[in-house]
């Protein structure tokens, strides 16, 4: 293979030694530049994107040719040349395309621009996908720049550590060369042959060379953008969204262009603005010059343009040259701008591909593709470098070389390793060692310092070490102390985790010590929300009991998207009474104040008692997709649900153990993104006790609820539903969870809503174990307010149960 390798990339530079460059400079009538403008032979594919300086560069073997210059909303221009033995320079000046009104019969007095888009919508299927197969070289480069910043954020100092004091920095620059694979319907994968980061010798770059897609009704860019994705210009619904204008036409290659702007009827709805030009007769787009915004409800990103220009790849094959997206985001007063270009060239048609070509892996990185030298990439590229982009390679690379220096490093973790006041009290703290690839982080002070009826005040101080051996093994340490004030008690254990697995990722935990827990080891309610329940309003919901534990557990990823999971578990329980009544209002809330242990369920406390129990468990998630790097795989999802079986057992005698039961679960998680309408999730459960013959409280099945204001883990509890009133060792339960987030929908109609960006929310909750057990809930609110906070009105129902509140989510607390 490594021969092989060699004789390639000899063949490689043969090649490119033989051929001639030809560069120049792009620009408009005006003497500005065009930035990214394409220069391709006439007739073929090859062809080179220019960069922001309007620079291009192309190797050509010996003959003549005829290059065009093409840029979004520019009328073409074609030089014909002769490569000989000496370099040459090929400069071109566009002219804004002089667009020609043409006669047109007026309708009711319509735009002529809505029966052209009318015509364009006929043709979308026809060429959403105009062949079965095919294949293309694509060259992404992708940088990100730092306009301006602030110093200080949520305490910290905002240091970047490359010695650069000025406000404007790269923060991101990458390139890759990849070839793309595509077969109907939808199978695709990208094998990168090589990949730069600056800064980063051993990184990967981004390479996702899937293009936009207009000719889908609904266009996907990155998600996280908006998960209801976008409506393209000429989708079927596109005339319920749009308004057109028609700008009028020109002629390239002898076909006549029509240029149409795009116009939203509405704003706040998911749909673009700007120009799209399509082809008179055939009505297949030729470029688009489009623009997203904040208007357009996207999240995290203030702007997105996007360019692309299409160009023939056979007689009736229109396929895309170039793309390019320049995003902006303005947060916290960081402010950054930036464009990730791909060129897409050498398509075939008639690939061929071998049955097993298309997997579960859908990009993978070959061996030593992030390690070609910077004489190879000199002349690959397609579209030159920057001067600052030259620059950044050249001071980053220099500083990575310092960064391998463990003085350095250490130097700069000192800097950086600073305890803060926010840090402490609100956000917790992360500490690194980049030298020795270790981390140290706490939580903050609201989190370690609590209060419950059992212990009183109480510290409870959780800290977690981790370091980094390889790319594929690392180990993590969290040890726990916990004193109470009130009882005197103090408990300390240890759990230590080793992940190690080159391809599939495996770990193994120990852990042991004496730890307090929650009767329902989910533990529903969190220490800070029972802190204030109890000393404000009198309730102690959280119920508490101590015991001496060992845990061993072993996670074995078999890949394909399945992961089995097994573990064994001693506990030595003790129960722990009511120490402290202390309340810091109305002494007749005192009332509320319950004993320490599920009154629902036990009379009296439970006796100290020993407990042993083993389980495994199966999850697994079909369609599960991977990033396959040299030494491991990464996780990107599946679109299909998580289906998870677990088998529990206490094994009665061993050690004492009195636990004898055999319970059993199956549950089914996931979502279906219905696009414009929103996103719909879904937790559905049953499960049981097949031996219930001796079942420590511990060990029913308890249902998470939840008593205070503070929404509860969505879609795995029930927000009005008592914490313990139905835990049960019945032989069979269900459960369901689902909810569906508009996303904008609906709410992007009304006037005074839409522009705070708030969404709608609802669902429904419910279980039942017989018809003395069950409970129902459902609830509607908003989310999305100020980012963070969601509201919910529940109504809840079951065995006499009836009422209805107000939850609020919170995502720092998770939800």
């Amino acid at each position: 293979m490594k021969k092989l390798c060699l004789l390639g990339m000899g063949m490689l530079w043969v090649t490119l030694v033989m051929a001639i460059p030809v560069t120049g400079v792009i620009k408009d009538i005006d003497g500005y530049i065009l930035p990214y403008s394409s220069v391709v032979v006439k007739g073929s594919t090859t062809g080179v994107t220019a960069n922001s300086d309007g620079i291009y560069y192309l190797n050509l073997p010996s003959g003549t040719y005829t290059l065009q210059c093409m840029h979004v909303g520019y009328a073409t221009v074609e030089k014909e040349i002769t490569v000989e033995r000496n370099d040459i320079v090929v400069n071109f000046v566009l002219k804004r395309q002089q667009l020609t009104l043409k006669e047109v019969v007026i309708s009711r007095g319509e735009d002529p621009a809505y029966e052209i888009i009318r015509q364009a919508i006929k043709k979308r299927k026809d060429y959403k996908n105009p062949v079965a197969a095919f294949s293309c070289e694509v060259y992404t480069k992708g940088q990100l720049t730092l306009r301006d910043y602030p110093q200080m954020i949520f305490g910290q100092r905002v240091d970047f550590g490359d010695g650069d004091s000025s406000k404007s920095t790269m923060l991101y620059l990458s390139e890759t060369i990849a070839t793309y694979s595509f077969q109907r319907p939808d199978k695709e994968k990208a094998v990168v042959t090589s990949t730069r980061v600056s800064g980063q010798g051993d990184g990967f770059g981004f390479s996702n060379p899937k293009y936009i897609d207009f000719y889908n009704n609904n266009v996907s860019i990155v998600e996280a953008l908006n998960p209801r994705g976008f409506i393209s210009p000429i989708a079927d619904n596109a005339l319920n969204f749009y308004r057109y204008r028609y700008m009028g036409s020109f002629t390239e290659d002898g076909r006549l262009i029509n240029r149409i702007m795009v116009i939203p009827k509405r704003s706040y709805e998911p749909v673009f603005q700007g120009y799209i030009n399509i082809i008179e007769d055939e009505w297949r787009i030729q470029s688009v010059d489009l623009l997203l915004t904040k208007a357009s409800q996207m999240e995290l990103a203030d702007s997105v343009k996007i360019e692309q220009l299409y160009m023939p790849v056979s007689r009736d094959v229109w396929m895309i040259q170039s793309q390019v997206l320049y995003p902006t985001v303005k947060v916290f007063g960081f402010d950054a701008g930036g464009s990730f270009v791909s060129v897409y060239s050498k398509y075939n048609l008639q690939p061929g591909f071998d049955k097993r070509h298309f997997d579960n892996v859908v990009i993978r990185y070959n061996e030593g593709s992030n390690k070609m030298p910077r004489q190879y990439w000199d002349t690959v590229r397609p579209v030159p470098l920057l001067s600052e982009e030259i620059l950044d390679y050249i001071q980053k690379d220099s500083l990575e070389t310092v960064r391998r220096d463990p003085k350095y490093l250490d130097s700069l973790d000192r800097r950086r390793n600073r305890v803060t006041v926010p840090g402490l009290l609100a956000f917790g703290q992360t500490f690194v060692r980049q030298s020795r690839r270790s981390s140290f982080s706490y939580r903050p002070v609201f989190e370690i310092v609590n209060f419950n009826t059992a212990e009183g005040l109480n510290i409870n101080f959780a800290p977690v070490y981790s370091r980094r051996f390889t790319d594929s093994k690392s180990i993590s340490l969290a040890p726990t102390i916990r004193y109470g004030f009130s009882n005197h008690h103090l408990n300390a254990d240890l759990s230590a985790t080793y992940y190690f697995g080159k391809k599939v990722s495996r770990s193994i935990t120990v852990e042991g010590g004496k730890r307090v827990s929650q009767f329902n080891s989910h533990s529903p309610i969190l220490p800070v929300v029972n802190t204030y329940t109890t000393l404000i309003r009198g309730y102690n919901y959280m119920k508490i009991y101590e015991a001496w534990f060992t845990n061993l557990g072993y996670t074995y990823g078999v890949g394909e998207g399945l992961t089995i999971r097994g573990e064994i578990s001693f506990q030595d329980r003790i129960p722990l009474e009511n120490t402290n009544n202390a309340i810091w209002t109305s002494g007749k809330r005192l009332e509320r104040r319950t004993p320490n242990y599920p009154t629902e369920l036990l009379n009296e406390n439970f006796t100290r008692h020993n407990a042993v129990t083993t389980g495994i468990t199966l999850s697994y998630k079909p369609g599960t997709r991977y990033i396959q790097l040299p030494d491991r795989k990464i996780n990107i999802g599946s679109k299909h649900p998580l289906f998870t079986l677990n088998y529990t057992k206490g094994l009665n005698g061993v050690f004492n153990s009195i636990a004898d039961f055999d319970k059993w679960s199956f549950s089914v998680n996931g979502d279906l993104n219905l696009r414009l309408p929103g996103l719909f999730k879904y937790n559905i459960a049953v499960g049981g006790f097949l031996n219930n013959k001796n079942v420590p409280v511990q060990d029913y099945r308890h249902f998470n609820g939840n008593q205070t204001l503070i929404a509860g883990e969505y879609l795995n509890s029930f927000q009005l539903a008592s914490y313990y009133a139905r835990s049960n060792t019945e032989p069979f339960y269900t459960t369901l969870n689902a909810e569906h987030h508009f996303n904008g929908f609906l709410t992007n109609k009304i006037p005074w809503v839409k522009k705070l960006n708030v969404y709608l929310v609802g669902g429904a909750n419910a279980f039942i174990v017989h018809k003395d057990n069950y409970y129902y809930e459902l609830f509607f609110g908003l989310e999305n307010i100020f980012k963070v906070i969601r509201v919910d009105y529940v109504f809840g129902y079951g065995n006499g149960f009836k009422n209805s509140a107000f939850r609020i989510g919170i995502r720092t607390f998770g939800n």
